[in-house]
């Protein structure tokens, strides 16, 4: 059984948020969904979820790059590292996927 939750917000909310979660591919129904269902996994508020604007990769020089990239080396030369298969099972144990 599905139950209704009905809200009342300002029209120009209303229509700024279907805006935007259109632009992020989903809609505001599947979006408030998406937050209640985190919420409780988290047992909190959940996340930030915000457009981004511009190209991201920007933000970093070459040289800023490369650090992070040697750091990473590093760390996985000390064997600080996950297979993925071991991530994915304790995300999807941790949140009962």
């Amino acid at each position: 059984m599905a139950s209704t939750i009905q809200l009342r917000v300002d029209d120009d909310l209303k229509l700024k948020s279907d805006a935007l979660f259109k632009e992020l591919g989903t809609d505001t129904t599947s979006a408030i969904r998406m937050f209640l269902t985190q919420a409780v996994a988290c047992n909190g508020f959940p996340f930030e979820i915000k457009k981004v604007t511009g190209d991201p990769y920007v933000a970093m020089n070459e040289d800023e790059i490369l650090s992070k990239l040697e750091v990473s080396r590093n760390q996985a030369n000390e064997g600080k590292v996950k297979d993925a298969d071991v991530v994915i099972s304790e995300l999807r144990s941790k949140y009962g996927l």
